[in-house]
């Protein structure tokens, strides 16, 4: 029995299915778009959306790079959405990304909802969402679940962004 509706024997999304998909990411690497579009005021889901023109949001994988070198791999049903929370969210199950950067400079031995009302640790959160907006994003469509979840594990291993990817459970 299929999982999610996969059409796809392990061995086929190994060796065609993921390689394939990672070849049409690429391409999205050689022309990233700026993260500051997700972070400008008064510029939200659907302005971005008809910026690249489409007219829903999507499910996929993207890529976040300093420069041309990939940091971190992710996932999501909305990726517009995903990226928004990057740089726009206000708490740490938003900008999860953020949190886990402010984390390596404010040492804390806090739970999460704690540290976010450290004022130091806020102020790191707040620098590290603006580190994000200076990054630029490549990214892709996958409409499958199981997909998706297995080329996030997939990219981050051949990106090497073993920096801040991580596969650990909560």
């Amino acid at each position: 029995m299929a999982i999610d509706n996969c059409p796809y024997a392990f061995e086929e999304l190994a060796e065609e299915i993921l390689p394939a998909y990672f070849e049409e990411l690429q391409k999205s690497i050689s022309a990233p778009h700026e993260m500051a579009t997700f972070g400008q005021k008064g510029m939200g889901k659907t302005t971005i959306l008809k910026r690249l023109n489409r007219s829903s949001d999507f499910p996929g994988c993207y890529v976040l790079l300093e420069e041309s070198k990939p940091i971190y791999v992710g996932i999501s049903r909305s990726i517009v959405q995903r990226l928004l929370q990057h740089v726009k969210g206000t708490y740490h199950y938003d900008a999860s990304l953020a949190y886990r950067i402010a984390s390596q400079i404010v040492q804390h031995g806090n739970q999460r909802n704690v540290a976010m009302t450290d004022p130091d640790f806020k102020n790191e959160f707040e620098k590290a969402k603006n580190y994000i907006k200076s990054l630029k994003v490549a990214f892709i469509q996958i409409h499958n679940y199981l997909e998706i979840y297995m080329f996030e594990a997939y990219c981050a291993i051949k990106l090497d962004t073993a920096q801040w990817n991580t596969f650990k459970t909560h």
